[in-house]
């Protein structure tokens, strides 16, 4: 490592120390960690970030009772009392309660999973746990009846919830695998994971789809980045973006990190490391069911205006625009997005950090993106967390996403359209009011690669450089550092 490397601060820092929200809720437990406090010998903070995550992941499944009591099948319940989830109607919509592989070729008896590789094979796989003691009929006899008619078989109804719990199991497992990675990301700095564990639309949002799996494997790359590893970053992104698109988007930032430290070559790896991965998961669906594989990709080309876009708000509003048009456009801002934040990175005083700009990425795709699904707020969690772990403005970010939240499940309850005669201006305030919560955090970490000593990962200085004990990511290879 050269001597004008930041080095990682190698004292634990306490964010009821250095965080005034941290500090405020202590006072709770009597008070901010003092100076000469000493370390439990066992409870480290990994294990209570691990600990505190099984809680609000039980109390996230407690919040899902009212639909797995009424069946899935009551608005009163999956938009009222918000626990609504993709993951049941999957089930039996998909041909998963029939034991079938996502990418069989059904005859047109089921819609073919609009979902990537990574979710399907996840969605298929917790299919077959839960029918190795099903409460339906056998499976063969399902292939006989109306696929209609699944859902009212005798103890189909059980199986669907008990498919539910086996796949929220899985998806544990996926976010205690993040909040593990996150911990382990900023040296020093483990208690940061914190914010995602704790985090609002956590509870809120993390069983309503597939996504914790691509969360946990974004927080991989970090974690692997940091560690100076960047064929594994690689191989994580190229798995992540074979469950959702997005983490596909953390090359870019990584390209301008590599130019700004002259070291291009670990680009390449990571880029390597990304298709050679995506190629190998994707490929026993390419050789099952092409046809089917390529669903994913027509369906998102072919949607309109959906759920909390400001495409949708226009919509609204009276301005039609053909989906050919928004894909178009919508891909258009997005690269000029990506272009600002390419200079944005080479202009900055220091080089940012991978999360900083990878947050700005994704962000900024969602802001343009033809549809905002209600889980799509844990795209950018990990993100946020390490980009900017602080309490206040993970708060007031948050607070715009929930706000969103509760506005999409009254308006596909109907009650927000009851109420004003038809019309959906109070949900088009809602998606407003989260895109410019997700504007402040942006402008936050502008200001942070902007102004480095804003960075809470960059506060402490050592008097001799002036530069951040808990510092960047390290370097990786032996290239300058910029």
């Amino acid at each position: 490592m050269r001597p004008d490397r930041p080095q990682l601060h190698p004292v634990t820092v306490a964010p009821s120390r250095e965080d005034p929200v941290a500090r405020s809720l202590s006072e709770v437990g009597g008070g901010p960690v003092g100076r000469h406090s000493r370390p439990h010998r066992w409870w480290v903070p990994v294990r209570v970030l691990l600990a505190a995550f099984a809680v609000v992941f039980a109390v996230a499944l407690v919040q899902h009772q009212p639909c797995l009591k009424t069946g899935w099948a009551s608005d009163e319940a999956r938009y009222g009392k918000m626990c609504y989830s993709d993951v049941p109607y999957l089930y039996i919509g998909r041909g998963y309660a029939e034991g079938l592989w996502p990418y069989s070729d059904t005859g047109g008896r089921y819609e073919v999973t609009e979902y990537p590789v990574g979710i399907s094979y996840l969605a298929w796989f917790a299919a077959r746990l839960t029918q190795l003691d099903p409460s339906g009929p056998p499976t063969e006899a399902r292939h006989l009846g109306d696929p209609q008619q699944l859902w009212s078989l005798p103890g189909m109804a059980a199986e669907v919830n008990s498919y539910f719990l086996v796949t929220a199991l899985l998806l544990c497992l996926f976010g205690v695998l993040a909040t593990w990675f996150l911990a382990g990301t900023h040296r020093g700095r483990p208690w940061d994971a914190l914010y995602f564990v704790l985090s609002p639309v956590l509870l809120a949002t993390g069983l309503i789809n597939w996504d914790l799996m691509a969360v946990a494997l974004v927080a991989g790359a970090l974690w692997a980045w940091s560690r100076q590893r960047p064929m594994l970053t690689g191989v994580l992104i190229g798995l992540g973006a074979a469950t959702k698109l997005y983490p596909l988007f953390l090359l870019g930032p990584i390209l301008v990190i590599a130019w700004r430290r002259r070291e291009l070559g670990t680009f390449g790896l990571a880029a390597v490391g990304a298709v050679v991965a995506w190629g190998v998961v994707n490929l026993p669906a390419v050789l099952t069911g092409f046809a089917q594989w390529k669903v994913f990709w027509t369906f998102n080309s072919a949607r309109g205006a959906d759920l909390g876009s400001m495409w949708l708000v226009l919509e609204h509003a009276g301005h039609h625009v053909a989906p050919a048009t928004i894909n178009t456009w919508s891909w258009v801002l997005f690269g000029a997005i990506c272009v600002a934040v390419a200079v944005l990175g080479t202009v900055a005083r220091e080089t940012p950090r991978l999360a900083q700009l990878a947050l700005l990425v994704v962000a900024g795709f969602l802001l343009v993106n033809k549809v905002y699904s209600p889980q799509y707020v844990l795209w950018l969690l990990p993100l946020a967390v390490m980009a900017r772990p602080r309490g206040r403005d993970l708060l007031i970010w948050q607070a715009g996403e929930l706000a969103y939240l509760f506005g999409v499940w009254m308006y596909l309850g109907g009650w927000l359209n009851a109420a004003v005669g038809g019309g959906a201006p109070a949900y088009d305030v809602l998606i407003c009011v989260r895109v410019l919560a997700e504007l402040y955090l942006v402008a936050v970490v502008v200001r942070d690669i902007l102004r480095p000593e804003h960075d809470p990962v960059r506060a402490e200085r050592t008097p001799a450089r002036g530069r951040s004990l808990a510092g960047p990511e390290p370097l990786v290879g032996s290239g300058a550092a910029s």
